[in-house]
């Protein structure tokens, strides 16, 4: 038994050992390298829009309102009659005051024909010179009684012309606050409607104080006057997120920033030809910002952790090492990157989630350049 057990050992000892699995080679992962170039990016702010004029229209006098000759939401012209008060109190007024203005010019007549007669008699000394003096006096009281009775008569006339109230500028009536019937007063806290000229509108929005340093260090010029001329062309987002036809222009910053929230407002034009935009839209401006000799690094190539985006340079051996980089902006899929990265290195563009600090890979590189030129 024992020779057997003797015999077995060394025929297995004798027999081909079977190989061990060898270990995989490095995982081959695209890398590209990142050049400098221009890039473009876009950033949105709130906004709010508001006609080139906003006008409340208001009665300037008391009474009922007897017509209102247009509809919420109607366009009306310069001019065009959109309320009217009744007039009848007001076209007494001014006949009382025409009244008034005609008995004064009468007795101006009077006085005159006094002043006549009386002249060759103090002349001739038939009587004294005082009765002429107070006769003058008598007249000069009745010219001044006739411009009063004027003052009168154009106060009235002009109290009339208040009762046909027309529309200040063209533009867009708002809601009708008072109906047909309803007594009006120049006091009331309401206006009767709100007009607003939209055929060009401003669309108001703000900056901090940081964005608003960045934004007019962009641009040419040694003031702020001759740094609005260079801004670029602005664009409108609207509150359904489609991009407005139309682009606008810049045209005035603020004189001081806001103490409480420490922004500055900025209004930009756009042209309306059609009037869509209307007055209290709402919706985001668009502004460009040229970055010269930016590094760009796509999103797809980045992992971030705890607030923070890294990307995975490749090293010497390739190795590849997980590095922090500081992002500025966006463009489109890209991210411009201010830190953290230079000119010339070599990034892994995609299987992030398999590396890990220090692995080693079989980069495949591209011949893309990672930059706009």
């Amino acid at each position: 038994m024992k020779a057997i057990i003797i015999a077995a050992l060394f025929l297995y000892s004798c027999s081909p050992k079977t190989p061990e699995a060898s270990a995989p080679g490095p995982q081959s992962l695209p890398v590209a390298q990142i050049y400098t170039g221009s890039e473009t990016t876009f950033q949105e702010y709130p906004a709010s829009i508001e006609g080139t004029v906003n006008v409340q229209v208001r009665p300037q006098i008391n009474g009922a309102l007897e017509k209102v000759y247009v509809d919420e939401g109607a366009f009306v012209s310069a001019g065009q009659p959109i309320f009217k008060i009744n007039d009848q109190p007001f076209r007494a007024a001014l006949n009382n005051a025409l009244a008034a203005q005609h008995s004064a010019e009468a007795t101006l007549i009077n006085a005159n024909l006094e002043v006549e007669r009386l002249t060759p008699l103090v002349q001739n000394k038939v009587i004294s010179e005082f009765q002429l003096k107070s006769a003058k006096a008598t007249a000069q009281i009745a010219k001044a009684n006739i411009e009063q009775a004027k003052a009168n008569v154009a106060t009235a006339s002009i109290n009339l012309g208040y009762t046909l109230i027309k529309a200040p500028v063209s533009g867009y009536i708002g809601r009708l606050i008072k109906k047909q019937g309803s007594l009006v007063s120049s006091t009331d806290t309401e206006a009767l409607t709100q007009l607003s000229d939209v055929h060009d509108v401003h669309v108001y929005f703000s900056l901090g104080e940081k964005d608003f340093v960045n934004f007019k260090e962009q641009y040419p010029g040694q003031t702020l006057n001759e740094k609005l001329k260079q801004l670029p062309e602005v664009k409108l987002i609207l509150a359904d997120e489609t991009e407005y036809t139309k682009t606008g222009k810049i045209d005035m910053i603020d004189g001081q920033f806001d103490k409480t929230t420490g922004a500055i407002t900025v209004r930009a034009k756009f042209p309306n030809p059609q009037g869509l935009l209307r007055s209290g839209n709402t919706g985001k401006i668009q502004l460009s910002l040229k970055h010269d000799n930016a590094l760009t690094v796509p999103q797809s190539a980045t992992i971030e952790v705890q607030d923070k985006v890294f990307v995975f340079l490749l090293t010497d051996s390739n190795k590849v090492k997980k590095q922090a980089i500081q992002i500025v902006g966006k463009s489109g899929t890209n991210y411009l990157v201010k830190d953290g990265i230079k000119s010339g290195d070599q990034i892994v563009m995609s299987g992030l989630d398999r590396l890990q600090e220090g692995t080693v890979i079989a980069p495949q590189r591209t011949t893309d350049k990672i930059a706009k030129n």
